[in-house]
């Protein structure tokens, strides 16, 4: 897709009626109570509380929802009371602003949420800047914004959701299904490979997700992953079952497999049924005891077939060692793919220490403070730009000065392609939103209940597709300021020049603040990667010393590290959302490769979990033999993006190195069930993204290269 497609195509999977509508309702209520009250200032604050702690609106699980529309509310009516009472004083406002706008420059390292409740934060602030208000007056407006925000919020956990993901769930089902098919038909070399049709249209229906680095969006990418890697182990254990039969027709190789695949489809077709109607309950347990007890048998077949058997069998065995593991980590996925599953996760992610939660807000946040993180070079960037452009407008003495830091704030982003095309459409925007308020007025009576209804209606315009298009939100905002300020009584014609004239230079001092500080990401895309990738592998260095040392203590260490580990999954995520916006960027790298790297880091830290959690017990052989082989695997993958020749067969083979673990010491021992569990999704999760990552380096290298992935 080209640069400029991006910038300016309307998303569709943007476009949500039934959340707009809420959140219009929530704007509705406190403007219509203060029109009928008579106190329209009152109600104009409220408003603008709900309309601010609308962006962080949602169709996420009830708990994480609530947590952040919360959250959104106190810190809105927060910055409307600094502002309120900062704006005395100029000297003291403009680093206030300087220093809330590298709060919210900071945000980006926790998601795209809570970057724009950062930005819809600091406009408040400088917007009420503007007016100052003795403090009494000013603790009164934060209450009322306060008051707007809770009605927003209780009408999200009130109304029953729409469920999100529904599209990307049934595609996924389908896929799984149309693998449970596949696994028992009869294998025909001149039809499509498996499941193609399912496999295109689950690539299609997730293609939406590409940049969404929540755990639920990485969740669906990763059954995505797994389903491929299914894909291609059931085609070679079909094609392995073609063989055999074809070269030792009596062997008892042949009915293991044809057990083995009966069961893969039971298990394949349960994996998709919990897609659709969760039951919350384990699948087809008994078919997958029948598949570990056939891995064991193709063991011994192995040690006993002759010679024409022996290598096809090896090759089975492998494929059916690796489909168990893949199995167990779809249905892990799966489980907790459903909406049911969802909440269920969020409350035992609300549980753990915060410092070992995945997403968590402080330990991300307290992770990027480094000059290092692209959201701290963003937060700074932006903090200047917005304090540079709060003292020009001051400075100057210009009317209604508030938009030149406001439009410096909502334009300047960490990436190219959204600086420029917000810069582009917010001036094109606001001028059209001028002319079209303009029009608006010479139609519109002057009552007050004239104008709350035009009010209302852009603000479903703003969320419905706002969304979708920067160019219609700008429209909408514009619109709707002009409306909200003239039920305040001031002149339509004085606010339409004030806006138009500080949007202009508010535009410029971004556009030219990226200009003399431009940050590409194609030349550091994979030393990034990389960086991620010596980061985990010094994190699991730690934790391995800590399971083989029982009686040492690594807790600072690991807690620098894991902080290190924060940092650079941060910068990774950055790096690809401003990559994919970039003009002539190549090809992207899979989806996978990130929502590997999450259930890696994720498998990790429940391994630094089970350190305190579980009774300490001697480190096993196989232990040692696996985690030095995850640490090679990290190392060469790490190598590989800086340039190192790297072959997917020189990698060590972790999946043998997870069987001899899991058959070794006490089963019933806490400690050695607990690191079983999590070391097997260390090495699905590092398996999917070697093969992924070599091939994403093999597609980027030049021609002039000496084909650095042998």
């Amino acid at each position: 897709m080209s640069f400029w497609n991006r910038v300016f195509q309307l998303q569709r999977q943007k476009i949500d009626p039934w959340l707009s509508a809420r959140n219009t309702l929530g704007l509705a209520l406190p403007l219509g109570a203060g029109i009928a009250l008579g106190n329209i200032p009152a109600a104009l604050t409220a408003a603008i509380g709900a309309l601010n702690v609308s962006y962080s609106d949602s169709h996420d699980p009830y708990i994480l929802r609530a947590r952040r529309m919360l959250a959104a509310s106190a810190l809105v009516s927060g910055a409307v009371f600094a502002g309120a009472i900062c704006g005395n004083h100029h000297l003291l406002s403009i680093p206030i602003a300087g220093a809330w706008a590298f709060a919210a420059g900071m945000l980006v390292a926790l998601s795209t949420t809570a970057a724009d409740l950062g930005i819809i934060s600091l406009v408040t602030l400088v917007v009420f800047a503007a007016k100052p208000l003795p403090i009494v007056s000013a603790a009164l407006s934060a209450l009322f914004a306060l008051c707007g925000a809770l009605i927003q919020t209780i009408l999200s956990l009130a109304f029953w959701p729409i469920r999100r993901y529904a599209p990307e769930r049934n595609a996924l089902a389908a896929l799984y299904m149309g693998l449970a098919r596949a696994a028992v038909a009869a294998h025909d070399v001149f039809q499509p490979p498996l499941a193609s049709e399912e496999s295109t249209q689950a690539q299609t229906a997730l293609a939406s997700l590409a940049g969404d680095y929540s755990i639920n969006g990485e969740r669906y990418r990763s059954l995505l992953s797994q389903a491929e890697r299914n894909r291609l182990a059931l085609f070679a254990l079909l094609r392995l079952r073609v063989r055999i039969a074809r070269e030792v027709p009596e062997s008892q190789a042949n009915r293991l497999l044809d057990d083995y695949l009966q069961s893969a489809a039971k298990v394949l077709e349960a994996i998709g049924s919990e897609l659709l109607t969760p039951e919350r309950k384990t699948p087809a347990e008994q078919e997958r005891a029948i598949m570990r007890s056939i891995a064991e048998q193709l063991r011994a077949q192995c040690a006993d077939g002759g010679p024409a058997l022996a290598g096809m069998l090896v090759d089975a065995r492998v494929q059916v060692d690796a489909l168990n593991g893949q199995f167990r980590s779809a249905w892990d996925l799966a489980a907790h793919a459903t909406p049911s599953g969802m909440a269920d996760f969020a409350r035992d992610e609300v549980r753990r220490p915060w410092h070992l939660r995945l997403s968590g807000t402080l330990a991300t946040l307290r992770a990027n403070l480094s000059l290092r993180s692209a959201a701290c070079r963003h937060a700074i960037r932006l903090a200047v730009c917005v304090a540079l452009g709060d003292a020009v407008g001051r400075g100057f003495g210009l009317h209604r000065s508030y938009w030149l830091p406001m439009t410096v704030a909502i334009v300047l982003k960490p990436d190219f392609a959204s600086t420029f095309s917000r810069g582009v459409l917010r001036l094109a925007g606001t001028f059209l939103g001028l002319i079209f308020s303009t029009a608006l007025f010479h139609v519109l009576p002057a009552a007050p209940g004239a104008q709350a209804a035009a009010i209302i209606a852009l603000m479903f315009v703003l969320r419905c597709w706002g969304p979708a298009n920067y160019g219609i939100l700008v429209v909408a905002v514009t619109g709707m300021v002009v409306l909200l300020l003239a039920m305040a009584g001031v002149s339509p014609k004085e606010v339409i020049v004030a806006r138009g004239i500080n949007t202009a230079i508010g535009g410029v001092i971004a556009l030219a603040a990226y200009w003399l500080w431009p940050t590409w990401e194609r030349p550091r895309l994979q030393d990034t990667m990389a960086q991620m990738l010596d980061a985990y592998r010094e994190y699991f260095h730690l934790i391995r010393e800590g399971y083989i040392q029982t009686g040492a203590s690594f807790e600072y260490a690991l807690d620098r590290a894991r902080l290190a580990a924060r940092r650079a999954r941060s910068n990774l995520e950055a790096s690809f959302d401003r990559l994919r916006a970039e003009p002539g960027a190549g090809p992207p790298p899979p989806p996978g490769i990130m929502a590997s790297s999450h259930r890696l880091i994720h498998a990790i830290m429940a391994l630094e979990a089970g350190l305190k959690g579980s009774r300490p017990a001697p480190a096993r052989p196989a232990f040692r033999r696996f985690a030095d082989d995850v640490e090679v695997t990290l190392h060469s993958l790490a190598g590989a993006l800086r340039g190192s020749p790297l072959a997917r067969a020189d990698l060590p083979d972790l999946r043998e190195d997870h069987y001899a673990l899991s058959h070794s010491g006490d089963p019933a021992a806490e400690r050695y069930a607990l690191v079983n569990v999590e070391t097997d999704r260390v090495t699905n999760s590092l398996n999917t993204m070697s093969e992924e990552l070599l091939k994403w380096i093999e597609s980027t290298a030049s021609p002039a290269e000496a084909n650095p992935v042998r």
